[in-house]
């Protein structure tokens, strides 16, 4: 077993878990109880993976699991020095049941720290803080969320540098590529084998469930920043093979297991890959398709009709989790840029809407930015829809320069974001029409099905910039839900130290009054919803948990100290105090 084994969704009584292996094999998972599972091994580009669906898990138990490969045990291995790893359920009456979500965003490996003298690794330090609980415990977490970079295929460590002379000596470079970033989907697996076998994470990973969701590094630094940008990288005669191997790649290491059992039975390309003895081609074609589908996502028919979908939903007790695409999938036409495609949006408006207590949005990308740095983009993005071709240049190398890419980037899609928690937060949620919202970036219409109440509470967690803060949203209208945006970057990483002041500048009134007013004398409106900072920002590395305990929400940041051990940065409580 070269990589896991990766304990990846838990629903009811069953879990996946996911592994790399040296050859094509049967992999078992077997336990001390009735449950258990095997599947046999897909193969692609000369790798082996597996996902194993465990079936027949007890409610409300914390389950210990052996890894079989033809009946031979490879985890636990023999000399194995930490906690077994255990499958942990929820109860069968879950709706009263604490829910903790702990998240964070921008790894990259010991090796890269080694070089850079990066502080402590925060997941690493969580890990071994877990090491010492009872999964009985209520402290340990029910899902652990990474919200992008979790490997960086363009900021390469000084230990996959050798990796790739040694392999290009003798199989030569693609014209043009970079030297130092992978390209192919056999370099790739060397970045997970090289992030996913760091011990501590490698047992945390086997432990407690996880959902993930790509950034831009798991491609390339600003990934589909632009139409500009994209057609400057179809210029590159290496550029087809490294997006295609990055899609292909994310898909088998972190998309497949984000879905549930059920899903992954209906994944098309999961059949695809399973159902042929060499799936290589198969995922070539795959991570091709799905970015030249990004040239068509602005068509809503088109997209129903062959748009792969990498966002996603989960239900945990009374918490609904919506996790979006942010890269992928953008529509990038100039006047018409929007974060989600039609079809997309429609799909996740009707996510929103239900049955559930607590709102929780993944977007890599931080919703709510500081207001200096919002305006700037807003500023930019209008001035590069200018018919003046001058303007529209300038703004187009500025956008790209300095990476002006978030949601403040794409106003459509920030205003409509806002409008949807503002309607949600009012109490207008109600059970969408099937097929409703198609064909707008503005929300959808709603169907006469059940009212819910207003949730408890709506959250984005965020990842990308490299520092940490909770900020809380004022929508217009009567909304009755908090409204926060909790962003946790890096896990382990850092942003130049010359950066942080300006960072934090951005947060300042009289800058961000600076910047407003080039925003309204390019004609913007003022920003259709107010909001403010609560916590930070905290640039050292961190990871973040979010609480949902009956109506209550609270959220706890945590950073790494230079004995590697956390320490509270901020706890702050996300939901108003009942009334007395």
């Amino acid at each position: 077993m070269l990589v896991g084994p990766l304990l990846r969704r838990v629903v009811a009584d069953r879990a996946t878990i996911w592994v790399e292996t040296s050859a094509p094999t049967t992999v078992r998972v077997v336990t001390d109880g009735p449950a258990g599972g095997a599947a046999a091994t897909f193969s692609a580009f000369g790798h082996h993976y597996a996902l194993v669906v465990v079936d027949g898990l007890p409610p409300g138990t914390s389950t210990r699991y052996q890894v079989l490969l033809d009946d031979r045990q490879v985890w636990p291995e023999p000399d194995q020095r930490y906690p077994a790893s255990v499958i942990r359920t929820r109860r069968a009456d879950d709706a009263d049941q604490q829910v903790r979500l702990l998240f964070g965003s921008c790894r990259e490996t010991t090796q890269h720290s080694t070089a850079r003298r990066l502080p402590p690794d925060a997941l690493d330090s969580y890990a071994r803080r877990l090491m010492e609980l009872d999964p009985a415990d209520d402290a340990w977490p029910d899902l652990l969320m990474l919200l992008g970079d979790q490997v960086y295929a363009d900021e390469t460590s000084p230990v996959i540098r050798r990796f790739l002379r040694h392999r290009r000596r003798h199989r030569g470079l693609p014209p043009g590529a970079p030297d130092d970033q992978v390209v192919s989907f056999p370099e790739y697996t060397r970045l997970y084998l090289e992030s996913w076998r760091d011990p501590e994470i490698r047992w945390l990973l086997s432990t407690v469930p996880s959902v993930m969701i790509f950034d831009d590094h798991e491609v390339i630094d600003d990934w589909n920043t632009s139409a500009a940008w994209r057609a400057e990288m179809r210029g590159e005669a290496w550029w087809a093979e490294r997006i295609s191997s990055g899609l292909a790649s994310y898909w088998v290491y972190q998309h497949l297991g984000n879905l549930s059992p059920d899903e992954i039975a209906a994944d098309p390309v999961y059949r695809a890959v399973t159902g042929v003895e060499d799936a290589t081609e198969v995922l070539r074609e795959f991570g091709t398709r799905v970015d030249a589908e990004a040239d068509v996502a602005h068509d809503q028919r088109q997209w129903s009709q062959v748009q792969y979908q990498w966002s996603y939903a989960l239900d945990l007790g009374r918490t609904r989790v919506v996790v979006l695409d942010n890269r992928c999938s953008r529509v990038l036409r100039p006047g018409a840029r929007s974060m989600l495609p039609a079809g997309e949006w429609a799909w996740f408006t009707d996510q929103v809407h239900g049955d559930y207590d607590h709102l929780v949005v993944g977007s890599s990308l931080p919703w709510l930015m500081p207001h200096g740095i919002h305006h700037l983009e807003a500023w930019n993005e209008k001035l590069a829809d200018s018919p003046r071709r001058t303007v529209a240049t300038v703004a187009e190398w500025l956008r790209q320069s300095v990476d002006l890419e978030h949601w403040a980037a794409f106003q459509r899609s920030f205003d409509a974001l806002g409008q949807l928690f503002a309607r949600v937060g009012s109490g207008q949620r109600q059970t969408a029409e099937a097929g409703a919202g198609a064909g707008a970036t503005p929300p959808a219409r709603v169907g006469a099905g059940p009212a819910y109440p207003p949730p408890a509470s709506i959250s984005v967690l965020s990842g990308d910039v490299h520092h940490s803060y909770v900020a809380r949203a004022a929508l217009p209208g009567e909304v009755h839900t908090p409204v926060h945006q909790l962003t946790c970057s890096p896990i382990h990483n850092q942003v130049p130290a010359a950066m942080r002041p300006l960072m934090r500048l951005g947060w300042w009134r009289g800058p961000a009054t600076a910047v407003r007013a080039l925003a309204r004398a390019a004609g913007l409106p003022a920003p259709s919803l107010r909001w403010r900072k609560l916590d930070g920002p905290y640039f050292g590395n961190a990871v973040s948990t979010l609480v949902h305990d009956g109506p209550a929400a609270e959220v706890l940041l945590e950073g790494t100290g230079k004995d590697g051990q956390l320490r509270t940065v901020a706890r702050r409580r996300l939901t108003d105090p009942p009334p007395r």
